[in-house]
Order: C-alpha cells, then structure tokens, then sequence
C-alpha cells in the first residue's frame, strides 16, 4: 500500500499566524491562556485563548476577499492558504479538501450576526472554503465531536489509499462563542483557573479556540522539513453515554490498539504520546486507564490544553502538528500546569521541556458521544 505523508502546516493561534510561532511558545512552556472578561460571552471571567479578531481581519485583507466572511471563516482561510502556498500543487480533480469543526459559524444564529442564519450550516462553510481557493472536488466536512481534526487526517489518508486523492488540503477551527461556553458551564465542567490536564488539582476545561491547516499526500517529493508518515489509524466509538467516556477506556484502548496493528509495531516502539488530556476528571481517568491496559504507562505524554486549551474540532489537528515539531526538533514539551498524578493507574506525564531522540509518535482523541481515535506518525529518514 502507498504511504501517506501530513506535510506543510499552518497554525492561527492566540500565539500568532503561523506553527513556528506556537512551537517556540510552547518550548518555552509559555501559555496563551489568559483571563478573559467579558459578560457577553459569559457572566463570570473564564479562561480561554483567543484569536485577536483585529489582527485577523488586518491578515485576511491582504488575500484580497471580494465579500463579507465571518470571523471563522477569515481564520481558516488566513490559515489554508499559507499551505497552499506552500504546497504549490495545481488544485484539479486529484486534490480533495476536508474541513473539520464541531460548530462551525454558530455564532451566525446569533441575533445580533449580520450574517444569513443559513450561514451556520457546515455544509455552507465548506463550500465557502471550497470557492474562496477553487477546489475542484467538492468539500468533505467532519463533525464527530473532539475527534474531528484527527478523523480527518486518517479520512484524508485512507481516501488517498483508495486512489480517490493523491492529495487532501484539511482545514480545522472552532470559535469561543457563548453558545459554547454555555454548554460547558452546564456540565460545570469549566475551570476558574488554567487548566491542569491529568493533575490532582484538576478542575476542568478552558475552552480555546484556533484555525489549523496541513496536507496529506502520497507523494514524497516537497515535504515541508517537519513532515511525518502516518503509519496507522483507527477510530472506535465505546457507546457508553453522550458526554461520558467509559469507564475502563474500552473505546480509546481498541482505537489505539487497530492503530498498532495497522502500523504493524509494538506499544514499545511508540516513544512519545500526544494525548487528548481535557483536565476533567473522567477524562484524564479514562485515558491513563485506556494507556496502562495498553501497556504504554512509561512512555512520555503530553497534553497541550495548558497552553490552547480545548480547541473542540481543531484540537486533534492542532496538536499533531505540534507533535510533528516535536518528533522533528527531539523534544519532548511540558504538559503545562501538571504539578502531581491525580489518576488511579501510572502514567509518565512530561514535566519539563527536554531533548530526547524521536521516531514515533501516538496522538489520541476522545469526544462527547464516546467516540475515540488514535494516528501513529513516524519520522521520516534523511
């Protein structure tokens, strides 16, 4: 079977307009998570990191748009077009373009939007995506809850395998919109302060928002520096409650565990894991049972909701990308704000950014309606 590459890259964050930016903060284990009061997205402050509206609009004017876009809209688009660029591949029928979001422009069913109410269906945000650069194939949008950046990497491949693509663009964000935030208030599983992934002093979420691009290829031929080979992916939904995960970390131990067998390695080959780590107290449970049942308890994991928080839909991408830095840079960044273990089962949580050499990286993600899915990336040879 052809291998599968995730190649050029863009991160538009609360760190700045591009990965590199994001990667040398969260070396220096600076966080982007910052006080935020404002009672019209929530009465109380919150936590959350936040994409300046301003600097986005400044960047998305020099793309030259020929209408109005929502503040979402401008964020991917800002984002996309730097992979294109990048890319420089012709957009025919060989390129596919997949779009992942749990809410898309929710904040255009607002009453004070100036946008059509029409505007907050996903199937329209892809097609904006899709006329703004001129993709030939129409656009495939991924929805599936918290998992939705890292589905799209292993849709993106497998519709490469099948000879459907030689190449797929994906685009991923979501917004922190009072809609949202509501709805985690809720469940009170929002944070007072910054949250504290797998630590005993958790408390919960901040929710963060972001716009994350890369491309997936079979061809080997102009890779970004920094590119990785997917060796393995897998997806399993545990079916246990719309907001809960199992208990016993069923759904994320067989995704990761048809992860390994697709990549034909070991859990012992895996050197690093970038791991979903919400900072609620199910979650962080739920994984740490997930990986000691899988045998990877030693392997070094991280969290990167301390320094984006949780970027819903984009998070799975977001945080592969990062981890293509690590592999690539043979870092290992800090799990920000982990102090002490608060699970029942060991897990080697990174306390300190450090050098260490890199091949192989596991990025896992669960989401509401107990779906899971793990990608198993590897280093490519020089």
């Amino acid at each position: 079977m052809n291998s599968t590459y995730l190649s050029h890259n863009n991160i538009v964050s609360s760190f700045g307009f591009d990965s590199q930016e994001a990667v040398i903060n969260i070396k220096n284990e600076l966080s982007g998570l910052q006080l935020v009061d404002n009672p019209k997205m929530l009465p109380e402050p919150f936590y959350s990191s936040l994409v300046p509206a301003d600097k986005t609009r400044a960047v998305f004017e020099t793309l030259n748009p020929k209408q109005e876009y929502t503040r979402l809209e401008q964020m991917l688009l800002v984002s996309l077009e730097k992979v294109i660029a990048k890319s420089d591949l012709e957009l025919n029928d060989r390129v596919g373009l997949i779009i992942s979001t749990t809410k898309g422009n929710i904040d255009a069913l607002s009453e004070d939007s100036p946008f059509n109410k029409d505007r907050a269906y996903l199937g329209e945000l892809g097609k904006i995506v899709q006329s703004f650069f001129g993709f030939k194939t129409d656009p495939i949008v991924v929805s599936n809850a918290c998992v939705s950046g890292i589905l799209a990497v292993a849709i993106a491949k497998r519709f490469i395998q099948q000879g459907r693509f030689d190449h797929v663009f994906i685009v991923s964000g979501d917004l922190v919109t009072p809609f949202t935030l509501s709805g985690f208030q809720s469940f009170q599983a929002l944070s007072p302060t910054r949250c504290r992934p797998y630590c005993k002093t958790r408390s919960g979420i901040n929710i963060g928002e972001v716009a994350a691009s890369a491309l997936v290829t079979k061809s080997a031929d102009h890779l970004s520096e920094e590119a990785v080979k997917i060796l393995g992916d897998a997806s399993c939904n545990d079916a246990n409650h719309i907001s809960g995960p199992s208990r016993t970390g069923e759904g994320l131990y067989r995704a990761v565990r048809s992860a390994l067998d697709e990549a034909t390695i070991d859990s012992e080959e895996i050197d690093y894991i970038s791991a979903h780590g919400t900072a609620t107290p199910f979650n962080d449970e739920m994984e740490a049972i997930a990986f000691d049942r899988l045998g990877l308890h030693g392997t070094p994991l991280n969290s990167l909701k301390g320094y984006f928080g949780h970027t819903l839909g984009a998070s799975g991408l977001l945080e592969a990308i990062v981890g293509m830095y690590s592999l690539h840079q043979n870092t290992l960044f800090a799990s920000k704000g982990f102090q002490e273990l608060g699970v029942s089962r060991p897990i080697n949580v990174i306390t300190k950014t450090v050098q260490k050499e890199l091949k192989t990286f596991l990025k896992t993600a669960s989401g509401f309606g107990g779906c899971n899915a793990a990608i198993i990336f590897q280093k490519l040879k020089k």
